[in-house]
């Protein structure tokens, strides 16, 4: 079965935006870096992450730990602009495609835009 194509739509705004912040994102990464206190045992920095639901951690020169500390935190901020697109997208959807006729309309925790 072949689907026609509509014309497309113009993404509002605020996507576009969310569009251009996300194409600015560096290296990512998973996980958390740390810095122990000198009077710590152990290596000075430290990176740990789940694989396989184990936690591995990692020791790290001074270096890798500012450079991963940079990607861990552009992890972050790709996640909450994704989430962010995501509720944008289906809002959109749910405004502008017709849809299946119902009684009460669909709420916002139900649409996943709370």
């Amino acid at each position: 079965m072949k689907q026609t194509s509509k014309p497309r739509q113009p993404l509002p705004s605020a996507y576009r935006q969310l569009q251009r912040r996300l194409a600015g994102i560096g290296y990512i990464s998973q996980g958390s870096v740390f810095q122990r206190r000198l009077s710590q045992q152990g290596s000075r920095y430290v990176w740990t992450r789940k694989v396989s639901a184990k936690t591995v951690t990692v020791a790290l020169s001074k270096q890798q730990y500012y450079w991963l500390r940079r990607a861990t935190l552009n992890q972050r901020q790709l996640t909450c602009l994704v989430e962010r697109m995501q509720k944008l997208s289906r809002q959109t959807l749910f405004q502008t495609v017709p849809g299946v006729h119902r009684r009460k309309p669909l709420n916002k925790r139900v649409l996943g835009l709370i």
